[in-house]
């Protein structure tokens, strides 16, 4: 096991971290899994409050034999527009944990500007942090955020953080300003979700699984990140411990020449496939008078066709409407045809014709984030 600076923390962390939010089939079974990355080297566990008993299943693990003083853990609480709120969150999840004090302290879910103006605000949830920092219940803040670019660049400004959680991986680059404001900020990186929600790696279609030869997907994607040297670490989310198969643990070397060659056939391949229809994420589109996400809808359009990734497409597109600000945007059959996005649009795509394939190719039974505004 690799292990890097958690930024201006000064915390040394596992560059692959155990997230909780899966490990709630039971006590037993959160325990076994905790014992098991353990042992593989993990030192970081993440949880939140939102992630059903979590909290309670970590804190059992935690009073049965294991060494404390050896872990960093970290839990999540949503932003709170006054401090009364969250410094009765800290206080709960502290007794959930059964620990005297958090190593890290994340907002969860840090997401729209009326988050950050909250975390702004002169008697915010910041004021309670602030609080349990100074009287050692929380040894370090940061925040988690599922929100659009513009809204992360302007939480890490605030210089309010010392680590932040987002949304970063080989098939969504969206974020690498965010990622470099942080480094210049000496923040911690800590990756959200690299298999699942970096398109459902566990199981990759073989169209993908060719292309990323000899490296499987999920492997390619986690030596794409930790080339990185401004990413601290990477949330590995089992759910019990046979699903802690980690192919890099003791690798030194992640973007080798055969690592680049397969990112290069991946580029190739978009670039075949999807011709003149190819979106490039500027996100020049937006906004939408319809509310409708355009880069992302075509993101996974992109993602569908050049890489036979059909099932991560329909999982993420179902999430459109039915996550809240976790996963913002209409989907694509609200589109009117009005032209709007048109004229911004640096690759001249006909917007309006590509939304509607995209709908017809990804639409069904919606579905939901483990929870939910």
């Amino acid at each position: 096991m690799s292990y890097r600076r958690f930024g201006q923390t000064n915390l040394s962390l596992s560059v692959f971290s155990l997230g909780m939010m899966r490990c709630l089939a039971s006590e037993d079974v959160a325990e076994q899994t905790v014992r098991r990355a353990i042992a593989l080297g993990i030192n970081h566990l993440e949880t939140a409050r939102g992630y059903g008993k979590s909290e309670q299943f970590l804190g059992a693990a935690l009073q049965n034999g294991l060494t404390r003083s050896q872990l960093y853990i970290t839990t999540k609480i949503a932003p709170t527009p006054d401090a009364e709120t969250m410094e009765r969150a800290i206080d709960e999840s502290l007794q959930r944990l059964k620990v005297d004090y958090l190593d890290t302290l994340a907002i969860h879910g840090l997401n729209t500007w009326e988050h950050l103006a909250w975390v702004e605000a002169e008697n915010g949830c910041m004021q309670a942090v602030r609080q349990a920092m100074a009287d050692g219940r929380v040894r370090h803040v940061g925040f988690s955020t599922h929100g659009f670019l513009d809204v992360i660049l302007a939480a890490i400004a605030t210089n309010f953080f010392e680590f932040v959680n987002l949304h970063y991986s080989l098939f969504f680059q969206r974020n690498q300003a965010a990622i470099e404001l942080a480094a210049q900020k000496d923040m911690g990186v800590f990756i959200i979700s690299p298999a699942d929600k970096a398109g459902l790696l566990y199981t990759p279609p073989q169209t993908l699984i060719d292309l990323c030869a000899p490296f499987s997907p999920l492997e390619l994607n986690y030596r794409f990140l930790l080339s990185n040297p401004a990413i601290t670490t990477l949330s590995v989310g089992a759910a019990n411990p046979t699903e802690l198969d980690l192919p890099l643990m003791k690798a030194t070397q992640f973007l080798e020449a055969e690592a680049a060659s397969a990112l290069a056939r991946l580029q190739t391949q978009q670039a075949q496939t999807l011709k003149t229809d190819l979106c490039s994420q500027c996100y020049a589109c937006l906004p939408c008078p319809e509310g409708i996400h355009i880069p992302e809808v075509l993101r996974l359009r992109n993602l569908t066709i050049a890489y036979d990734m059909t099932r991560f497409g329909e999982y993420r597109y179902r999430m459109f409407e039915n996550a809240g600000h976790w996963f913002p945007g209409n989907k694509a059959n609200r589109c009117n045809d009005c032209g709007d996005c048109l004229p911004r649009c640096p690759e001249n795509l006909d917007i309006p014709t590509l939304l509607r394939d995209a709908h017809q190719r990804l639409n069904g039974k919606p579905g939901r984030r483990l929870w939910q505004d």
